[in-house]
């Protein structure tokens, strides 16, 4: 631990968003053991991932943006509202055009521009959707961290890593599964449900290094990754896991999650 918090923050970055993409791997993995999984679980495990993702937006992101910006020029609200919005937009306009398809939906139901692309392609870009903010907020965290700003700290960024990691497990198992299911071999369900979390490392990096080269952008940058997250919790994550008959479970699930994202967060942070 004291030789990670000597490394630089994009290098703290990069570290950790490696190891939320290793979740998601290892989530994928679920198929060398079984071909299949019960949709209870799979709702219980997406509403946990929705309970984390809601949590980490305000305990890790606005709450330490709201800090950060007081005593500035401009009211503590107008960052964090501003970045908020702004984040959300930016996913939506992502979802407009990247092609994905939602877990459990037909091949003619996929999203975005069309496309020829199968779909394992676009089940692995839907995914994606969820992983860009996920990584973008764990860069920032760290870049934050090493700004010296009150509200974010280095203990926190890992706990947010953490907390990102914990609900990668079920994106990972719910691109690779699905697949195996449908006859794909282990291998391959295994390789495009991995793949959904390459992204993280390359947002984390990118994360930590503009705050870096600008501090005045952190509280915009932190609401930004918050509203991003959000959208994609409200946008996918929550309907996904109400699709099945398991409302209430999944519904628990997301409670869970956002107890221990929080519990992460104070005890860490």
């Amino acid at each position: 631990m004291d030789q990670f918090m000597t490394l630089s923050p994009v290098l703290q970055g990069l570290l950790a968003t490696c190891f939320t993409w290793g979740v998601t791997a290892l989530g994928a993995s679920w198929v060398f053991m079984t071909k299949d999984v019960s949709r209870r679980m799979l709702d219980a495990m997406l509403g946990f991932a929705a309970g984390v993702m809601i949590a980490a937006s305000f305990w890790s992101l606005l709450a330490p943006a709201l800090e950060m910006a007081e005593g500035g020029l401009l009211p503590a609200w107008f960052p964090a509202v501003t970045g908020f919005l702004a984040g959300s937009i930016f996913l939506r306009g992502i979802d407009m055009i990247l092609p994905h398809l939602h877990i459990g939906f037909r091949r003619d139901q996929a999203e975005g521009v069309k496309t020829p692309w199968q779909k394992p392609i676009l089940l692995v870009l839907a995914i994606t959707l969820h992983n860009i903010p996920e990584g973008l907020a764990v860069g920032v965290a760290f870049g934050a961290a090493a700004s010296g700003l009150n509200g974010a700290t280095v203990a926190g960024a890992i706990a947010l890593a953490i907390g990102i990691g914990l609900q990668n497990f079920p994106e990972g198992m719910a691109v690779a599964v699905p697949l195996r299911r449908e006859g794909m071999s282990r291998r391959k369900s295994f390789w495009y449900g991995q793949l959904s979390g390459i992204v993280e490392p390359i947002a984390g990096v990118i994360g930590a290094y503009a705050v870096l080269q600008i501090q005045s952008l952190l509280p915009y940058a932190l609401s930004f990754a918050a509203g991003a997250m959000i959208f994609v919790v409200v946008e996918e994550v929550i309907p996904e896991s109400q699709r099945g008959s398991h409302t209430d479970l999944a519904t628990m699930g997301a409670i869970l999650g956002f107890a221990v994202m929080m519990l992460l967060d104070v005890a860490l942070g």
